[in-house]
């Protein structure tokens, strides 16, 4: 194990940490003082900070895991798929993946990534569904399908849900109703996106084996150095780089050579639902390894790297340490950064606002709208204005991008199968390149839960480039009047919709061929 470690290049944040020293806030952190962000977060904040101290309080949950585990085991049940979406699933891909363990992620409504996911070994599975109130559509959906393939198999489906939920919850009554496996009771006094050390993130991730009691002490060693008043406090460097770098709002951020892997998509979802909103914030970048941002002097960058090195002049903290050390430390410093930009780090104001237009899409079922004009597998659509004049792809990709300024940023969203699809990652560093701005890609719906809060909330200087596609296969939702790839599509229109309705440039292209699609789309970058 080790402790977190930040160091700071090209930049000077001493008096930034000094204020914070002298105004404990480090210590008030740590003793949950909700009164640190305001008066009208406070009421948000109290309810809020039961993640300080989760490597204390947690450790009750290690036996119920480790006894679950070894039952699981015991029947051969050794195939364990997550049902959560945001902070439910990606602490636990970044514990799984950074140890080595399997763990089927399912955080999509994609229907063929449900069906890759049921096309598993019913006999060796075991669902996790991860959901604070039980009323999230995706994980309600993902618990109704697999119950009826576990049932059509002729397996109890109750003896295969694991539940991880609130205390008092719908979800927690309808678990006992059901009579599930297990029910795992988080604290409520956390945000999903501050949950990695919770049931949330503990639980799937024990159940397929990482060594989450490791986990824990890892955060344990760490605590001291982010919750002491002193100078030499890591969170508040990393805080400071992140919120107090004058007119630097977004952070890139990558893991080079570091052992813990996909820590950024993990960041990137803490800071920006954290940040982003009251039309500020910080946006952070997870870029991959040798980034085109990386090496970008841009005045409104910064970078935040699991790195030993900086790789650009602009300011930079370069952090160091174990995974559980690591999320305790970036946990701190975005409660901090909230603090240096004056907002409540702790709700998410602007998420629901592309569920309610889902859900309206959903009930509703109306038809697509008309595509402006179609170019080989794709149908192409815009917000108002944006396609005037336009008559070709490659005219209306040029469309777009022209409505970025100077600090603007593009933001890639995908709806689409990120295993079967995922030559489309290749898109966000070319159009990084093409425009010389930073460049976000977030697989629907999950970005949803993630940046989509920046995305409406934060600073209003980002362009939409929404990807969806057919489903030549699609997957029924049990007792729902909707189907997966009506309710992905919903959720995609829902978003496109919202952030038209705030005047932001939106280009949708639905690739009516999605192989064939994606091709198309790169070949517009070459």
């Amino acid at each position: 194990m080790s402790t977190p470690k930040v160091s700071t290049t090209n930049g000077d944040w001493a008096e930034v940490v000094d204020k914070l020293v002298a105004e404990k806030i480090a210590s008030r952190i740590a003793a949950k003082d909700a009164t640190i962000w305001g008066p009208e977060a406070e009421h948000e904040a109290s309810i809020r900070l039961g993640w300080v101290d989760l490597h204390e309080t947690s450790r009750p949950l290690l036996a119920e895991i480790e006894a679950l585990q070894a039952d699981l085991r015991s029947e051969g049940l050794d195939r364990i798929v997550l049902s959560g979406m945001g902070g439910s699933s990606l602490a636990p891909e970044v514990i799984t993946r950074t140890a080595g363990v399997e763990l089927v992620v399912l955080d999509s409504t994609d229907p063929s990534v449900v069906k890759r996911a049921l096309d598993g070994d019913l006999s060796k599975t075991v669902i996790v569904v991860s959901s604070k109130s039980g009323g999230t559509v995706e994980t309600d959906s993902h618990r109704r399908t697999f119950a009826k393939a576990f049932t059509d198999a002729g397996i109890d489906a109750a003896s295969r849900i694991v539940v991880v939920t609130d205390p008092g919850s719908p979800f927690e009554k309808l678990s006992a109703d059901e009579g599930y496996r297990k029910t795992f009771l988080a604290d409520p006094n956390i945000g999903g996106r501050y949950s990695a050390l919770t049931a949330f993130g503990l639980v799937p991730s024990g159940l397929a084996g990482a060594d989450v009691a490791e986990l824990l002490d890892q955060a344990a060693e760490a605590a001291p150095a982010v919750q002491a008043d002193s100078t030499d406090n890591p969170a508040l460097w990393l805080g400071a780089v992140l919120a107090a770098s004058a007119g630097r709002d977004k952070a890139i951020i990558t893991a080079d050579g570091s052992s813990i892997v996909g820590f950024p998509d993990w960041a990137e979802q803490l800071i920006a639902e954290s940040t982003g909103k009251n039309g500020t914030g910080v946006l952070p970048v997870a870029v991959e390894v040798g980034a085109p941002e990386l090496s970008s002097d841009a005045a409104d960058l910064t970078n935040a790297l699991l790195a030993e090195k900086a790789t650009s002049g602009v300011p930079t903290a370069l952090t160091s340490g174990s995974l559980g050390g690591q999320m305790l430390l970036w946990e701190t410093a975005t409660a901090v950064a909230g603090y240096l930009l004056g907002i409540n780090p702790f709700d998410q104001p602007d998420v629901e606002s592309a569920k309610k237009a889902a859900r309206g899409l959903l009930d509703a079922q109306p038809e697509p709208e008309t595509a402006a004009f179609t170019e080989g597998a794709v149908e192409v659509r815009g917000s108002e204005g944006l396609l005037d004049g336009v008559d070709s792809l490659q005219a209306a990709v040029n469309a777009l991008l022209g409505k970025l300024d100077d600090k603007g940023y593009v933001a890639v969203m995908a709806y689409l199968d990120s295993e079967r699809d995922a030559d489309l990652l290749a898109i966000r560093p070319a159009v990084a390149t093409k425009t010389g701005r930073p460049t976000t890609f977030g697989w629907g719906p999950r970005f949803l839960h993630s940046t989509g809060q920046y995305h409406k909330g934060g600073h209003p200087e980002g362009v939409y480039l929404q990807v969806t596609g057919a489903h030549p296969t699609d997957v029924e939702i049990p007792d729902r009047p909707f189907s997966f790839g009506t309710l992905i599509s919903a959720q995609a229109a829902g978003d496109a919709n919202v952030l038209a309705e705030r005047g932001r440039p939106v280009l949708r292209l639905h690739l009516t061929d999605v192989a064939g699609g994606v091709q198309q789309l790169l070949s517009l970058f070459k």
